[in-house]
């Protein structure tokens, strides 16, 4: 498809490229607009206006009317809507992966995947609609009965990051609808087009079921609407997505009015690679994990801890690999390498290899600045304690590294930095994987057997620990962080005794 195609399916013509928060802005001059270009050949693709501090306002009130009238919907019905907007996106999914690539920059394959992510994490909440349980647990008391229920929290903040622009926001909003709550969706300020065509597609469901616009909104704006966000007293949760930088502070600001945060922030994720691993199933698991979305993923792989009897035929196989990667527009499928979102990556980039080489580091393939945002993939034969190595740089750069003896060596040197998010463990030898998986084992919030760090399922629970925030999203259990739990004991006798054998009377 092309540009204009892909905006015209969309509902995207440039006279609607300022649409926000539900409604589409005509008084241009009041407002600030910003260009959005493609990161593939820097083409313009539209304008947008950011919200100003009165439409921010007008947003958040009109959430809390929604609010009102949502949290009273029963939740198989919060579901049922849901379903809608799953089937609204498999009809959209080539036009909305098309643009998911046009305006990041990540392959085409990937760009299709992530709205299936989207569409997988609408299946999952419908079904899940239905499971909101509570517990039952006994009373010391006689004739008394206790449980737990939930209740929706009201207000659900998201901030996403460019690298996943819309899959990640449904993570939090579908989950967070079914729980009966309304969200309002401050999107990365690199990628608003996604955002706009997802929240039309949102308010069409809506209008279609005669539902409240707000309880999907959309606020376009750049770092100061996060703040907003994050000091807003009348959004009790802020999830946020993003550098750890970033996440910290919208923690203290969140945590300064006693509100609740998911966080889920950076990553420097490794791979081990045992004496017992299959190096043809590492490799591809290695490769991918490092050059998919060139490096823009939090669950890149950075690190590659190699057992030292394997460590040549692994460096050299990867070299190999590296030199025969296809690098550039990623709509066309030949391609394996897409863009950096920006010039400021590139730069990153070219500032992380020459710090790890200043450090010792040895660059063995790429590293080379091509035109534009493109960059050839890098491998650098480094030690865990390099200040770069123990850094996350969002490009697609690989530290090789040694390790000798037993696997619990190589599983300290993967844990040995600040970030917690993603593992994973090439071995046949069960004692090792094992081990890796003990609660002495990796540390990360995800840990893998024979599978890469990148490509998480929409089932399990995501996210990792340490400067990684501690938040979970997507499946398992995490539904529970978007709802308040509430302990209930119902007395039916016609006595009144108290706890722990408490007498009092009056």
């Amino acid at each position: 498809m092309t540009k204009e195609q892909i905006l015209k399916t969309l509902g995207l013509v440039e006279r609607n490229a300022a649409y926000s928060t539900g409604l589409l802005w005509a008084e241009v001059d009041r407002r600030e607009t910003h260009k959005v270009y493609s990161p593939i050949n820097g083409e313009y693709l539209a304008s947008v206006q950011y919200a100003s501090q009165e439409d921010y306002n007008h947003v958040i009130e009109t959430a809390q009317q929604a609010s009102e009238v949502w949290k009273k919907v029963p939740a198989p019905k919060r579901g049922e809507i849901v379903r809608q907007i799953g089937n609204k996106l498999r009809e959209q999914k080539d036009a909305l992966g098309s643009l998911v690539t046009l305006e990041m920059g990540k392959s085409l394959q990937e760009g299709l995947g992530e709205v299936q992510e989207m569409i997988d994490i609408c299946d999952f909440a419908v079904g899940l609609s239905r499971q909101l349980h509570g517990f039952t647990m006994h009373s010391e008391r006689p004739l008394h009965r206790m449980y737990e229920q939930y209740h929706p929290l009201g207000i659900v903040g998201i901030i996403s990051a460019f690298n996943f622009p819309v899959a990640v926001w449904s993570w939090n909003a579908m989950i967070a609808a079914i729980c009966g709550n309304v969200c309002v969706w401050k999107p990365s300020e690199k990628t608003p087009l996604t955002a706009i065509a997802c929240q039309k597609i949102l308010e069409d469901v809506l209008k279609e079921n005669e539902l409240p616009e707000g309880i999907f909104s959309l606020v376009l704006g750049g770092k100061e609407i996060g703040e907003e966000l994050s000091k807003d007293v009348r959004i009790p949760l802020v999830s946020a997505t993003g550098s750890t930088q970033m996440g910290k502070q919208v923690a203290q600001t969140v945590g300064a009015r006693l509100g609740k945060t998911i966080l889920e922030l950076g990553g420097n994720n490794a791979i081990i690679i045992t004496e017992y691993a299959n190096i043809d199933l590492a490799l591809n698991a290695v490769v991918f994990g490092a050059v998919g979305t060139c490096g823009q993923r939090c669950t890149t792989t950075r690190r590659l801890i190699v057992h030292e009897s394997k460590i040549e035929e692994v460096r050299d196989r990867l070299v190999n690999a590296y030199q025969n990667l296809t690098i550039g527009d990623p709509l066309d499928q030949e391609n394996l390498v897409g863009p950096l979102i920006n010039q400021s990556a590139v730069q990153s980039f070219e500032l992380a290899l020459n710090t790890v080489q200043e450090e010792g580091g040895q660059l063995l393939v790429g590293g080379k600045i091509l035109e534009g945002n493109y960059v050839q993939p890098a491998i650098v034969e480094a030690k865990n304690n390099y200040k770069m190595v123990q850094q996350e740089t969002f490009a697609p750069i690989l530290y090789l590294i040694s390790y000798d003896g037993e696997v619990e060596n190589a599983i300290s040197i993967q844990n040995n930095v600040k970030q917690g998010l993603s593992s994973a463990i090439f071995s046949t030898n069960i004692q090792q994987t094992e081990t890796f998986l003990a609660h002495w084992g990796s540390d990360c919030g995800i840990a893998n057997i024979n599978i890469g760090t990148s490509g998480a399922e929409i089932g399990g629970a995501f996210g990792g620990e340490k400067d990684t925030g501690g938040g979970r999203e997507s499946g398992s259990d995490s539904w529970k962080a978007y709802m308040r739990r509430q302990t209930n004991t119902i007395n039916y006798s016609t006595e009144l005794p108290l706890a722990q054998g408490i007498k009092f009377k009056i």
